[in-house]
């Protein structure tokens, strides 16, 4: 899908064959510390109920692209396969849970702007992208806030601050080109002694500035948490402004933290658009598409998110991280970047 600008998009059908030889485990990119991942000795785990497992057919890697003209009558539902049921038996538990290793959990992003300020303030859905479509998350832009600041809860009625349901928050700066993405913990003012109540960061974005005015693909980076030996994300608890995962990732000091990328579009004469392969599950070009990568190893996609109608986009993701850190980092493609654009 063209990723430089909102016009709709149609399917082309050229086709990319899958690289069959065998890569290290992805698992070892995203650890810090302690042992490498062990390898088990059973060598494929069936996939839990609700999961699909990364590699498709080659029928499935359409490559999408903003070309007008004859691709226009592509049958939709070969575009978009959606993912086999997954069993959510505790939401909270799932949401906060690293996806399980070669497995995609696809789920599918609604706006919703009906009603008085939501064209301004609307709530965003996150769903399974299965029969059942099973709720996830929602999130939603708090009013009285300086900056941008989203709320995320496991209700879909309850998107309070002091309710039980909220799950975490994604706080922007000023310019609206970082952002931060926290648990449901306290913050440090109102910390425990062991500090055991604190707050986690999950996740942070930076968006490039585009100073020069230039249209074009957004850069974007991700930072993260890292795993440790068990596969469970490290505990990012700042103490203050100057130890989080932004001031960390500034300093350069990544003990524990790992550096992700927006896979960069590249650029086709034939449709004059930017073009990632998004194996089908993005229909339509806007510059919120986008792919999330580790620079070790561009072909594992963290995770990727794209528009497949007016208020409707696919959000896949895959282990490391889990719903809330791709819902969050979704979210912040949603909100306004004057400096970006």
């Amino acid at each position: 899908a063209a990723t430089s600008s909102d016009e709709e998009d149609d399917s082309d059908s050229s086709t990319k064959p899958i690289r069959s030889e065998k890569k290290k485990n992805p698992a070892s990119l995203f650890q810090t510390g302690g042992d490498p991942p062990k390898e088990k000795k059973t060598k494929k785990k069936v996939p839990p109920k609700g999961a699909e497992s990364e590699e498709e057919t080659p029928e499935t890697l359409q490559k999408n692209s903003n070309k007008k003209g004859k691709a226009k009558k592509s049958k939709k539902k070969e575009e978009r396969p959606p993912s086999p049921v997954i069993e959510v038996d505790n939401l909270e538990e799932f949401v906060l849970q690293p996806a399980p290793q070669g497995v995609t959990i696809k789920c599918r992003v609604t706006r919703d702007k009906r009603g008085m300020d939501r064209g301004l303030y609307p709530t965003y859905y996150l769903h399974l992208d299965n029969d059942k479509k099973v709720f996830l998350l929602a999130g939603r832009k708090r009013k009285k806030s300086k900056t941008s600041n989203y709320l995320i809860s496991i209700d879909p009625t309850d998107l309070s601050r002091g309710g039980e349901n909220f799950i975490g928050k994604l706080r922007s700066n000023l310019m609206g080109t970082r952002f931060t993405v926290f648990d449901n913990g306290a913050n440090p003012d109102r910390a425990n002694a062991d500090w055991s109540n604190v707050r986690q960061e999950l996740s942070a974005v930076v968006y490039e500035t585009n100073v020069l005015g230039f249209k074009g693909p957004r850069k974007m980076t991700v930072i993260i948490p890292g795993m440790n030996a068990d596969c469970e994300r490290v505990p990012i608890r700042p103490r203050n402004d100057n130890d989080g995962l932004l001031m960390r990732w500034q300093n350069r000091n990544m003990d524990n933290v790992i550096e992700l990328h927006n896979k960069a579009p590249v650029w086709n004469d034939e449709t004059q658009s930017y073009v990632l392969n998004f194996h089908g599950r993005v229909t339509h070009a806007s510059v919120k598409n986008f792919q999330i990568v580790h620079s070790s190893d561009p072909d594992y996609i963290v995770m990727q998110f794209g528009r497949v109608a007016d208020d409707a986009f696919t959000m896949d993701y895959n282990y490391p991280l889990c719903a809330v850190q791709a819902f969050a980092i979704a979210l912040s493609s949603f909100d306004g970047k004057l400096a970006c654009e």
